[in-house]
């Protein structure tokens, strides 16, 4: 078991880095993102092996390292099995647990769940050069303390936009600020000025912190009545269409 460990931890490093290849799984997570409301003693996970093959999958959370081995991570929770065997056709469920750590609690904290799948080896007769893939999955892990205050499919709708810098110093970005106790997901940002559309992106907003999302193809500042438009995803996974004015100020010169 030490050396199957051993071996699945040094796939998960080398997945790390080439984990979004454009290439199907077979071992599919049923949902997009874990919702895990802080009074429940655990949350369960459904995947499914959808392939030809068994796979042998390795499963952890991580708190946005991506590159880290799972043994040096540290989370406040236990996720089990951490490593098993899926036959094609068959499903194996995943046990989340929180271990009672202190967290915040006024406001939602993100982890990240991985499911690595690892392709068995060769057999005999078979092409033994024939190039074979290890694929990760990483979906988000939103932990919910109780008694929030609002809801979080109305938090999309209170972020405040502005135009900023973009992080290279080259650029338009357009910043998101998040003044709501919950993760705001959005699957996609575009910014609508003078009758052209800016695509910016996707990405996530913190509680209580902000974000950038770069302006493709912008080189001068908004026009007057500029809109951003953006598709947030919701609990279920849904995307929900929604528009927000830019928040009143001067843009930044593009350099």
């Amino acid at each position: 078991m030490k050396n199957l460990r051993r071996t699945l931890m040094a796939t998960a490093a080398l997945a790390a880095g080439c984990f979004a290849l454009q290439a199907q799984a077979s071992v599919v997570i049923a949902s997009t993102r874990v919702i895990y409301p802080a009074q429940e003693r655990e949350v369960t996970i459904k995947l499914s092996n959808d392939g030809r093959t068994p796979a042998l999958v390795q499963s952890w959370l991580d708190d946005g390292n991506i590159t880290d081995a799972p043994e040096k991570l540290k989370v406040p929770f236990m996720l089990t099995p951490a490593i098993f065997r899926v036959d094609p056709g068959k499903g194996q469920t995943l046990r989340l647990i929180h271990t009672k750590e202190a967290m915040a609690q006024d406001k939602e904290s993100l982890y990240w769940l991985n499911v690595l799948e690892v392709p068995p080896k060769a057999q005999a007769g078979e092409d033994a050069n024939r190039l074979q893939i290890a694929f990760r999955t990483r979906i988000k892990v939103m932990y919910r303390p109780q008694g929030l205050p609002g809801l979080a499919e109305e938090a999309p709708a209170q972020l405040r936009w502005e135009v900023a810098p973009a992080a290279a110093g080259k650029g338009y970005a357009l910043k998101a600020s998040n003044p709501t106790p919950y993760v705001v997901n959005l699957g996609k940002v575009s910014l609508q000025s003078g009758g052209q559309s800016f695509d910016a992106g996707a990405g996530y907003v913190k509680p209580g912190e902000s974000a950038l999302f770069p302006i493709a193809g912008m080189t001068s500042a908004p026009a007057a009545g500029a809109q951003v438009k953006f598709n947030s995803i919701n609990d279920w996974g849904a995307n929900v269409e929604g528009s927000l004015p830019l928040t009143a100020g001067p843009a930044p010169a593009a350099r």
